[in-house]
């Protein structure tokens, strides 16, 4: 089976690995401030703040924006659940933002039109969560003046979206955000195993956030409510979680660091390999925003159904008995259960429905050969011609 996506460890990962389980930190040593070190100097930001998961940076950079009950948190129907959850763990409540039918990322001009509503009814959202989706960024620019306009903050989740970029700059500067945050997920474009992080900069976001993960305890004196009784000391200012990174994450991600511009770029031939052995099946390939360059996690296609001979649900089972791990990113969040109970129905996003209806993500990440692409290609011409 070929994965739709799969991390890729060589010799010198492993070996960094390695000396640090020969080293005397496993945790809270030297290798989480290298690695944020690293991140913040290639996305050009002042500070990045290294977690166990991309929903633990979800989560800190909502509370560090202030984010509670009576808020509301706003973000794409068309993402992992955490893209919202992380609103809801603040007491905040949620609402979505319909896609664009270009690009699949929240819309600004939807934005625009529920922001105009919203304050005509006294719910303006607190806080954004603009999710830049396969690894394309949203339009940041649109989203961050509707920001100055309406007064809120905007949270990146460029999980998908290490090493791409926008207008130039690499997503994670902060120009157009107040946080931005990044998964290291294995099937992400860097990996740890497990791992996030936040990156900022703003000094108090940052200050509140170095706290939120490590249960909110400082050894800073500046934040302490008197002198400290000795060189031990050390004090719980807030309240806070447990969401630190390991040495051995932080080291395999130092590691992986030095690959990222060619990951991507490889992810990119990828891309222009499909675009042309794909351009005249019945398939709505991936555009590209000429602001962007994107970090391309992932390869979406849509099946114009109307030309098809197969539904979307036999095209893809199709694919996996051929032996192609097809996926689907993502099932429209107010569809899930637990949103449903909030009161959301499908139809209230119709564009990110459409999207569910066709789209297939192919098997797209830099190990993947071109043979086994190739192959992936194969089995889309047998089932769709």
């Amino acid at each position: 089976m070929i994965p739709y996506g799969k991390q890729e460890i060589s010799q010198a990962d492993i070996d960094a690995v390695v000396e640090v389980l020969k080293s005397d930190f496993l945790t809270q040593g030297p290798m989480v401030p290298k690695f944020e070190q690293t991140v913040a100097d290639h996305v050009g930001a002042k500070y990045a703040l290294a977690v166990n998961s991309a929903t633990s940076a979800l989560h800190i950079a909502c509370m560090a924006l202030g984010l509670g009950k009576a808020d509301w948190l706003w973000t794409t129907p068309v993402t992992f659940v955490a893209s919202a959850n992380c609103g809801l763990y603040c007491g905040a409540q949620v609402d979505f933002v319909d896609i664009d039918p270009l690009t699949y990322n929240l819309c600004p001009e939807a934005l625009k039109a529920k922001l105009e509503k919203a304050k005509t009814e006294n719910r303006l959202p607190k806080v954004v969560v603009a999710v830049h989706l396969c690894g394309q960024p949203c339009n940041m620019k649109a989203i961050a003046d509707l920001a100055l306009r309406y007064g809120f903050k905007v949270i990146e989740d460029a999980s998908h979206a290490i090493g791409g970029r926008y207008r130039s700059e690499y997503i994670g500067s902060s120009r157009y955000s107040d946080i931005t945050v990044f998964s290291f997920h294995p099937v992400k474009i860097v990996t740890t195993a497990e791992g996030g992080m936040a990156v900022t900069d703003n000094d108090e976001l940052a200050q509140k956030m170095d706290l939120f993960r490590s249960h909110g305890i400082t050894r800073n004196s500046s934040l302490m409510t008197h002198e400290p009784d000795g060189p031990w000391y050390y004090q719980q200012v807030a309240l806070g979680y447990n969401y630190r990174m390991t040495e051995l994450q932080a080291a395999l991600g130092i590691s992986q660091m030095q690959r990222l511009d060619d990951f991507v770029a490889r992810r990119h031939g990828l891309a222009k390999r499909y675009d042309e052995m794909l351009k005249d099946l019945p398939l709505t390939l991936p555009w590209q925003h000429p602001d962007s360059y994107s970090g391309l996690h992932l390869y979406v296609v849509r099946l114009q159904l109307e030309k098809c001979r197969h539904s979307h649900r036999e095209v893809f089972e199709a694919l996996r008995e051929r032996g192609i791990g097809v996926n689907l990113h993502y099932i429209p969040v107010h569809t899930q259960p637990y949103y449903e109970r909030m009161g959301f129905k499908a139809n209230d996003f119709p564009q990110a429905m459409a999207y569910y209806s066709e789209a297939i993500s192919l098997p797209m990440f830099q190990g993947l050969t071109n043979e086994q692409q190739d192959q992936v290609v194969g089995a889309l011409e047998s089932i769709l011609t």
